[in-house]
């Protein structure tokens, strides 16, 4: 079996289009978790993801690339909460917010945080989604070792975790602002009209023609005033091609409108 037909294989089994990511790096990761597997060749592998369930759940554990902290990139998140939000509110009193590819939960619960300081935490609903079941999982659970919440501000710490032997547990009144729910970027249907689309260190993984896709729909997700906000190495080259206008570095707001 060669890597098209693999990629084929897996699109029937996962849902996941490996066309969509860059191939170089993509097949350099899937034959590392091959060799770790100990098969020899792809149509050996396919076989193993076929009869054995908690290997189909590894690889697409995996292939979803679950790399993230709260607060990840501090200044940015100053940005948000000094300019953003604030810009947000103007209009509205409530924002609806979206989280994509949020994987352990550690980005919605720091929106949560931020957003916290504007209003009641029974205001805020914040949809965080992931492609990767199991990562959901760990997301709804809350519960995080000390290294993991290091970029947590000292406040928030006090005001929203409880710790136990070490582990550090969201409380249920931040967890409640969260609605965690499985979304595959590449082919499931969008929300609508979202103020805030928070997506980071993501979308390097994907291909140009990917990019394209997700950049288009993210702008038809986003409400008129909406905003959307990247990672650090994910500056979009040309925003205005997707109906966007740079904002604020890493900030993108949907174009038309007066600032």
């Amino acid at each position: 079996m060669n890597y098209e037909t693999f990629k084929i294989q897996v699109l029937d089994l996962t849902g996941i289009n490996l066309s969509a990511y860059k191939e170089n790096q993509m097949k350099r990761r899937i034959d590392a978790i091959v060799k770790k597997n100990q098969c020899n060749n792809y149509s050996e592998y396919i076989i193993l993801l076929k009869s054995n369930a908690s290997s189909l759940q590894e690889f697409v554990t995996y292939l979803t690339i679950n790399v993230t902290e709260f607060f990840r990139n501090p200044s940015q998140w100053d940005i948000l909460e000094k300019q953003i939000f604030p810009l947000l509110l103007q209009k509205k009193r409530q924002i609806k917010i979206w989280s994509a590819a949020c994987s352990t939960g550690d980005e919605p619960y720091s929106l949560a945080m931020v957003l916290s300081k504007f209003m009641p935490l029974n205001q805020i609903n914040i949809i965080a989604t992931d492609l990767d079941k199991e990562v959901l999982e760990k997301a709804r659970a809350g519960q995080y070792i000390g290294r993991s919440i290091a970029n947590v501000p000292k406040e928030f710490q006090e005001k929203y975790f409880t710790e136990n032997k070490g582990i550090y547990s969201i409380r249920p009144n931040l967890k409640e602002c969260i609605t965690f729910k499985q979304h595959n970027l590449l082919k499931d249907p969008y929300p609508s009209s979202i103020d805030l689309i928070v997506c980071r260190n993501v979308l390097i993984y994907f291909t140009e023609e990917a990019k394209k896709q997700i950049y288009t729909n993210f702008n038809r997700a986003l409400a008129d005033d909406g905003i959307l906000f990247v990672g650090s190495t994910e500056q979009i080259i040309m925003c205005q091609d997707y109906g966007f206008e740079s904002y604020k570095i890493f900030f993108y707001q949907k174009a038309g409108l007066k600032r």
